[in-house]
């Protein structure tokens, strides 16, 4: 089974179906998905020389707007340890490039959380905390977070940390899944967010 049916256990069907579906990522089943995101929008104008160097990282980007489509791919594969690794790619289509938003996603057992490592190479850890809504939607948190330096991994304290709340969900009546990411600072508040809608490739 995926790491994601693992980390939810029975909760996972309490899901809806489609994102089930979605979320039964094995070797050899990849999901891939276009739409469209309604707006992204960045956080303070000062912050934006960050963002622009998290693009080396295919993590983070200083571009906003509405109407900017969009694909994931979710890929199976194994670490150099053996260890089941789900791949994201997100990447958003502005008009004259693409921006990526990418990440490594795997299963700590022991902890009862999905291990997150952001950007290309991995910049950011965080570990995520999946939990199903009352709605059936899924709900991502992110908790502590750590900056990765090479094989280093220096714990980031509480005040510099990006927190996301990711809601993932599916409308029945249109046939799409919806997304809605927003990531914020303790002190800043809102650093970055995203808003929309997507379909299954064929």
């Amino acid at each position: 089974m995926s790491i994601y049916q693992e980390i939810l256990g029975d909760r996972f069907d309490q899901l809806h179906p489609k994102l089930q579906k979605r979320y039964r990522i094995e070797d050899g089943s990849p999901f891939r998905g276009t739409g469209m995101m309604h707006e992204i929008n960045g956080g303070p104008a000062w912050l934006f020389p960050l963002f622009r160097l998290g693009v080396r990282w295919k993590l983070l980007f200083p571009e906003h707007g509405r109407a900017v489509p969009f694909t994931v791919t979710n890929r199976f594969q194994f670490g150099r340890d053996g260890e089941q690794q789900i791949h994201w790619e997100r990447i958003f289509h502005f008009p004259k490039k693409k921006r990526y938003f990418n990440a490594l996603m795997s299963l700590d057992q022991d902890r009862s959380i999905i291990k997150d490592y952001l950007g290309e190479p991995a910049l950011v850890y965080s570990d995520l905390l999946f939990t199903v809504t009352d709605n059936k939607e899924l709900l991502i948190q992110s908790k502590e977070q750590r900056l990765v330096i090479g094989k280093l991994e220096v714990p980031l304290p509480y005040a510099l940390q990006g927190l996301a709340t990711v809601h993932e969900g599916y409308d029945d009546l249109r046939d799409v899944y919806t997304i809605h990411v927003r990531v914020r600072n303790p002190l800043l508040g809102h650093l970055f967010s995203y808003k929309g809608e997507f379909v299954q490739d064929a």
